[in-house]
């Protein structure tokens, strides 16, 4: 709530209005004097305090201004200072400003108004620390609905993805002995793009990230065997998940079949960011060289099925997988989205 309008003043007939004005900015608090009770009440939302002769509400229509402190919300309870004649009952017709006013009798002394807003405004101060509060507090029950939302969302799909590479593992497995080893290592690399969401509220992971994470295991990330070039590029989850398994079963195929199961083998990765027609794309290239003779698999496996079914299908990518006899090559143009489902701090 902005409080730029201070403490206003609502005092139509006589001196009454400039001399609280004047004894109030003398003392460095901003005043506005309002010339009727409906331009005061269009001002209350942004105000600190209203300073009210009595006769300012008697001689109007008053529906308005108690609709105003009916509706207001539960943290806020705005001052209102009423200046009354001295020695005269309150008007019954005012006894709807029980719970909001402090009463001053004219003629007055500079000391008790100065006194009264400044306790006014010392409880509307504290009245926007409370609003400010509840604010967080909504704000902190928000982000945690959200983030429930998306881990049953996750774990929905990962449930999913697991029982897929559970049946695709077990399809193309020739023993037990592989299809625990390729099973588990999968799930580790799963796993570890989890953990690369967890730690950011399950927001996004970045692809170089993912890149080392899977590449590691199969020895050096030294530029003179594995160069990597390309900038930050963040992945949401529904984009990190599917991408972080492609990932895995490149680097696992080269490290049995292709450029990184020799010495000698060398592995380019580059990707680049572009914004064709306002839509940003990242374009990413795989290319292997100086491995083993490169021919086309006699059936497809599951890295195959991932990268042609779950990546372009799930992620909207175009992908090209080429059996150059050199090296593998891949590459992939892939659609980011920007969208975060848990607003950052």
């Amino acid at each position: 709530m902005s409080t730029n309008n201070g403490v206003l003043i609502l005092a139509p007939l006589g001196r009454d209005a400039k001399i609280a004005a004047s004894i109030l900015t003398a003392k460095g608090i901003a005043t506005r004097i309002c010339g009727d009770l409906q331009e005061a009440v269009s001002l209350l939302d942004t105000a600190q305090c209203l300073v009210v002769a009595e006769e300012a509400l008697t001689h109007s229509d008053r529906k308005l201004f108690a609709a105003w402190i009916d509706g207001q919300p539960a943290w806020s309870d705005l001052p209102i200072v009423l200046l009354t004649m001295r020695e005269t009952e309150l008007d019954d017709r005012l006894r709807f400003l029980d719970h909001y006013v402090i009463v001053l009798e004219r003629p007055l002394l500079a000391s008790s108004l100065l006194n009264s807003v400044r306790s006014a405004l010392r409880a509307r101060a504290r009245q926007l620390e409370v609003k400010s509060l509840l604010e967080q507090q909504e704000e902190v029950a928000q982000r945690q609905r959200l983030l429930i939302r998306e881990l049953h969302h996750r774990v929905k799909n990962t449930l999913a993805n697991v029982r897929a590479m559970m049946g695709a593992t077990a399809r193309s497995s020739e023993s037990i002995d592989h299809l625990v080893r390729d099973f588990s290592s999968r799930l580790v690399s799963l796993a570890e793009t989890h953990s690369m969401l967890t730690d950011d509220y399950w927001q996004t992971a970045l692809l170089h990230k993912l890149l080392e994470t899977e590449l590691r295991p199969y020895g050096t990330l030294e530029p003179s065997r594995i160069s990597m070039e390309g900038p930050d590029v963040s992945l949401v989850a529904d984009l990190a998940i599917p991408i972080g398994m492609a990932f895995h079963e490149l680097a696992s195929n080269s490290s049995k079949y292709g450029a990184l199961s020799k010495p000698e083998g060398r592995l380019e990765i580059r990707w680049s960011v572009d914004l064709p027609a306002g839509a940003k794309k990242l374009d990413f290239y795989w290319r292997e060289r100086d491995g083993p003779k490169v021919e086309p698999p006699q059936r497809r496996g599951f890295g195959t099925t991932l990268l042609e079914k779950v990546v372009a299908i799930q992620c909207q990518a175009e992908i090209d997988l080429q059996y150059h006899p050199d090296g593998l090559q891949f590459t992939m143009t892939l659609p980011l989205r920007n969208t975060r489902l848990v607003p950052p701090y």
